[in-house]
């Protein structure tokens, strides 16, 4: 069974709660970019954005994976964005994770903010699809790393 670690540097863990999932079965580029777009915010106001990108309300702009990928009108200052509804519902998950910590912990949940929001590849499952001819092509699944760290604020 493997050891896992946080990258998250200098925690402590009187002012600090964390929260992960370690290879979860959803994309890691859209893990990547739902991560960036809720570090710094207040842990209540990434629950409701989450939330509306779940239900299709608003769309999650992306930044570094937007290669032909459609745009959305009501994104500001980003032009690509998607509805990653697997992820975003995986990532809602840790969060209620990182509220349940917190609530144990003692801390106020309405004043946490998110200072830590990182996905990482993980294990590359490997399997094979049969085609004609006796021949056989690869098809791989990326499981991904999520790690959230919030501080109450």
């Amino acid at each position: 069974m493997p050891v896992f670690k946080y990258s998250f540097k200098g925690y402590d863990p009187i002012t600090h709660v964390r929260a992960s999932g370690r290879e979860v079965d959803f994309s890691p580029k859209a893990a990547r970019e739902a991560c960036t777009t809720i570090k710094g915010k207040l842990l209540p106001d990434a629950k409701s954005y989450l939330e509306r990108v779940s239900e299709m309300k608003e769309a999650l702009p992306l930044r570094r994976y937007n290669k032909e990928v459609g745009h959305r009108r009501q994104l500001q200052g980003f032009h690509s964005g998607a509805y990653p509804v697997k992820t975003v519902k995986g990532i809602l998950e840790i969060l209620n994770n990182l509220e349940a910590n917190a609530g144990f912990k003692g801390m106020n949940t309405d004043r946490l903010q998110i200072i830590h929001a990182a996905a990482h590849r993980g294990l590359k499952v490997k399997n094979y699809t049969p085609r004609a001819q006796g021949r056989s092509s690869p098809s791989y699944n990326i499981l991904t790393h999520i790690e959230l760290v919030a501080k109450e604020v």
